[in-house]
């Protein structure tokens, strides 16, 4: 039977059903990894992490869903920047009260808490809702090249 020079036929078509898979908390298999962070530019470490922390390196990967893995990180302290941002770069904060905008440079910060230095920068490229604070809580970074997690067997991942 023709209609409008399109032929169609009696036969019934299977309907082809295609699905998007949204993966579960329960799917993903948490690993653990270690990352050594000396002589690495800050930047591109912590977009790194945060592609790690993500778990958008996972097969499994739903944006809405925590499928990433655990993340320490050692030699925090040997991190690099580039250029004349270790002076140039000011972190801020503020309690809150009229007046009170307290300022820091990297340089300052490095020698007081090398650690908050990566981790400001990785909570940056999170997403900042539950998730992102969920996320945020999977990093563990020290300064020496020692940590506490040899339970978890973390896997080294060169960066």
């Amino acid at each position: 039977m023709y209609h409008f020079g399109i032929m169609f036929m009696n036969r019934s078509v299977e309907k082809l059903k295609k699905y998007t898979y949204s993966a579960k908390r329960s799917d993903n298999k948490e690993n653990w990894c270690v990352i050594d962070a000396e002589d690495k530019i800050l930047g591109r470490l912590a977009s790194r992490i945060a592609y790690r922390i993500r778990g958008k390196h996972n097969p499994l990967y739903t944006p809405h869903v925590d499928t990433g893995d655990w993340v320490v990180v050692v030699n925090a302290d040997k991190i690099r920047l580039t250029g004349n941002k270790m002076e140039q770069k000011t972190y801020y904060r503020h309690s809150g009260y009229i007046g009170s905008l307290k300022s820091t440079t990297a340089k300052e910060l490095m020698e007081k808490k090398p650690e908050e230095v990566l981790k400001k920068a990785v909570k940056g490229m999170l997403p900042k809702n539950r998730l992102g604070r969920k996320l945020g809580k999977k990093l563990f970074i020290y300064t020496g090249d020692q940590h506490p997690h040899a339970a978890q067997q973390p896997v080294n991942i060169e960066i």
